[in-house]
């Protein structure tokens, strides 16, 4: 199963959520990042925050939608958080959508202490969302089924 985590930029909360979830991920599952309008280059704070993590940040990079032209993905989860009024990306394919909202950690101000707490509660988060997706008896319930258990984990 391919996961694709979509959100604007593609250099913090899609970056942690495909590492986080490859991390994770048993034998079958594969996740990618992506972004609407892909900064480029991923936040050195996000990927010192996998490394701390024990995470590998190897082969993670800011990109646009070509990440999954060729292999579309079975999933995709929005990671932007609409409550501040942020836009987030739309796929128009035909896999199953949810929506994981999450602030974005890179927009917290005060000192060093501060803000890696903001992006190590952010990585918590995911993780949490994360071994809840894994727990989805896939091969045993409806497309409906996955969608709702898929829209509950974003309210965790």
């Amino acid at each position: 199963m391919r996961v694709l985590f979509m959100c604007t930029a593609n250099s913090c909360r899609s970056i942690l959520s495909e590492a986080m979830f490859n991390h994770l991920a048993p034998a079958g599952f594969k996740a990618v990042s992506s972004g609407s309008f892909p900064k480029g280059t991923v936040l050195p704070r996000s990927l010192t925050t996998l490394e701390r993590a024990g995470i590998s940040t190897e082969g993670l990079s800011s990109k646009g939608n070509d990440a999954f032209e060729d292999c579309p993905p079975d999933i995709v989860i929005t990671v932007c958080d609409k409550a501040a009024g942020e836009s987030c990306p739309v796929y128009f394919g035909p896999a199953t959508k949810s929506h994981w909202g999450l602030a974005d950690p890179s927009d917290v101000e005060g000192d060093e202490a501060q803000v890696d707490a903001a992006f190590s509660e952010t990585l918590a988060r995911i993780e949490k969302r994360c071994q809840a997706f894994f727990s989805i008896p896939f091969d045993r319930i409806t497309h409906d089924e996955i969608k709702r258990e898929l829209d509950r984990i974003g309210t965790l």
